[in-house]
């Protein structure tokens, strides 16, 4: 009996050190886990504070878009173009669709065609500086200067320039006698001045 009680004893002696390990082990374990769990939450809720928050964009309502559309076409509609036909010997400014101005023009003579295309205004000058392409010569502005009051410039080859201006001699608009420039006369050419802008559209057909 003692030795029963004696073995009795000792199991539940040997049950405790078994249990005690176990349980532990069980309790290290959830410590673990609760601490791995805290440790993750604490690093979700700083990622999801200081991460934007993405919202769904609200697509714009109709009438929104009809009003940037009407704001696109009223860009169009207030933008100059240029048109310059050299059969006619005239240019054309249009705004949008509608012809807002004509002029007459002279062109370049043969060996110094004007140069067909699309281009765009790129220098603006008031009472511009002349200098002669083949004597190099240079006339300052005045009633003497060939290009006269106004200066607008459309075409480059890195070297010589081709645009619109004025001229000391009116009677010759109309003629191909330049060196491929556009010339106006001079109350037409400070009118066109006034109407266009830096990169303003020109086409120039035959």
């Amino acid at each position: 009996m003692v030795n029963g009680k004696l073995s009795t004893q000792h199991l539940i002696v040997c049950g405790l050190g078994v249990a005690i390990p176990l349980l532990y082990a069980e309790v290290a374990t959830a410590a673990a886990d609760l601490t791995n769990t805290s440790v993750t939450n604490w690093k979700k809720i700083q990622y999801e504070s200081f991460l934007p928050r993405l919202e769904t964009p609200e697509l714009s309502p109709l009438e929104e878009v009809n009003h940037y559309l009407r704001q696109e076409e009223d860009f169009f509609n207030n933008t100059p173009r240029l048109v310059i036909k050299l059969s006619e010997r005239r240019l054309y400014v249009y705004r949008g669709d509608k012809l807002e101005a004509s002029y007459p023009v002279a062109i370049g003579q043969p060996g110094w065609e004007t140069p067909t295309g699309n281009f765009q205004v790129t220098q603006m000058v008031q009472n511009p500086v002349w200098k002669h392409p083949l004597t190099g010569e240079v006339v300052a502005p005045g009633p003497e200067n060939p290009l006269g009051p106004r200066w607008m410039a459309f075409w480059s080859d890195g070297t010589n320039y081709i645009g619109f201006h004025g001229t000391n001699d009116e009677e010759l608009v109309g003629q191909a006698v330049s060196h491929g420039c556009i010339r106006m006369r001079n109350d037409d050419v400070k009118a066109l001045y006034n109407r266009v802008a830096l990169g303003t559209s020109v086409t120039v057909q035959e």
